[in-house]
């Protein structure tokens, strides 16, 4: 028993209107992070009117659409993400966002379009394959502490075999694929540093402790960090992206804030560089007779691919579209919540090349024109069920 390539690119090319149009009803109506209300509630319209069994509130707005095929066999979770993000929609286009200032600017209306066809698939394809495909529907990626976390904790993964996700990837041209085996997306931790001094006159800094030059101090120490207490093999960013302190020229700055980001691959240099830096921010601040504040925020995990299920991509992908279109992608440092999933359950995060400057997606991920090629949601649906067949096939073999 099992299911037939062929047969399952022609019946997803007789899906692709639908995947439009549910892809650019999202786009119109965007919720942001942990609001996603109406979404979900659409969303799991349109599963049950496909007769989709679905449990609902899963992790928040979350929902898990469970469909069983014919017999024992492995259970696989397939991810799609649901959320917008506070941007002014600038697209001159007839599906350009009706919410002022949320937009679809990540390509999550694409994911949760392209998983709603694989719904429809599976529905309609039940005697064609055995165990259970399990399609996670998830609120709140954009946001820390994330969605994902949340449905780990109200069980979406519970008994699953395998997991895989993708990613619309507007700087990847449509027509490719791309993935690699361990570190993939970072870890991202944010951070905050109040500093408090003794404001006075400009004119006489001999009366004052000025915050300015004590958060100057620890902006030149905190990039040492990467340069000088970080193994050079292993790669790590520190940013401070917000400095804020005074008013005027002449008034010596009484406070100080500072906001920044921590981006690693792997758990050991994410704490060596939390240290470090509590350690810096403090003894810094100390030496200009300062007082300081330092806050860390923790957030996602770095997302690590499975070396087993990488390397299915590159077989399956390479089998799907031609060894052509599959590429190795380089390590990233920005920050995806599937890594939870990763940490609990083998799997593959996936991206899928959706840039294409004759469809006008040419603008980058959380800008206000960002667009995609659609034909990309195709490559996704079939990607997602290339992986979840393969893995299938091999686990009935053993």
């Amino acid at each position: 028993m099992a299911i037939e390539r062929r047969h399952t690119e022609q019946m997803l090319h007789g899906q692709y209107a639908k995947m439009v149009a549910w892809r650019r009803h999202m786009h119109q109506y965007p919720e942001l992070s942990f609001r996603e209300k109406e979404t979900s509630s659409w969303i799991a319209s349109q599963l049950q009117e496909m007769g989709c069994e679905t449990k609902l509130g899963v992790g928040g707005h979350g929902i898990v659409a469970s469909i069983r095929g014919m017999g024992d066999g492995p259970s696989i979770a397939l991810r799609a993400d649901m959320d917008g993000l506070p941007i002014q929609d600038e697209k001159s286009c007839d599906y350009a966002s009706k919410v002022p200032g949320i937009m679809h600017a990540c390509g999550h209306d694409g994911h949760t379009s392209a998983l709603l066809a694989v719904a429809d698939y599976y529905l309609n394809n039940r005697d064609k394959f055995r165990g259970e495909r399990r399609l996670l529907f998830q609120p709140a990626e954009e946001v820390t502490p994330g969605g994902a976390i949340e449905m780990v904790k109200d069980g979406a993964i519970d008994g699953i075999d395998a997991i895989y996700g993708v990613h619309l990837w507007a700087p990847l041209p449509y027509g490719t694929v791309a993935s690699r085996p361990g570190p993939f997306m970072s870890a991202a931790d944010e951070f905050v540093i109040d500093i408090e001094g003794k404001g006075g006159h400009g004119g006489m800094p001999h009366h004052t402790v000025d915050t300015i030059i004590a958060g100057s101090a620890i902006v030149q120490a905190v990039q040492t960090i990467v340069s000088r207490n970080v193994n050079p093999l292993h790669p790590a960013v520190v940013t401070i992206g917000s400095f804020q302190a005074g008013s005027t020229n002449n008034v010596i700055a009484e406070k100080c804030q500072m906001k920044g980001t921590v981006r690693s691959f792997d758990e050991r240099t994410r704490k060596l560089i939390h240290d470090r830096l509590e350690a810096v921010v403090r003894q810094t601040s100390e030496m200009y007779g300062a007082a300081c504040r330092y806050d860390i925020r923790i957030g996602y995990p770095p997302v690590v691919n499975d070396e087993a299920e990488a390397g299915r991509f590159f077989r399956v992908a390479a089998e799907l579209f031609g060894a052509e279109s599959v590429e190795q992608a380089e390590p990233l440092t920005v920050a995806e919540d599937f890594s939870y999933y990763l940490e609990k359950v083998p799997g593959c995060f996936m991206f899928v090349g959706a840039g294409n400057p004759e469809a006008g997606a040419t603008y980058p991920h959380h800008h206000p024109r960002f667009d995609f090629d659609e034909r990309a949601m195709l490559y996704s649906a079939r990607l997602l069920i290339g992986m979840a067949e393969d893995y299938a096939g091999t686990s009935a073999k053993q």
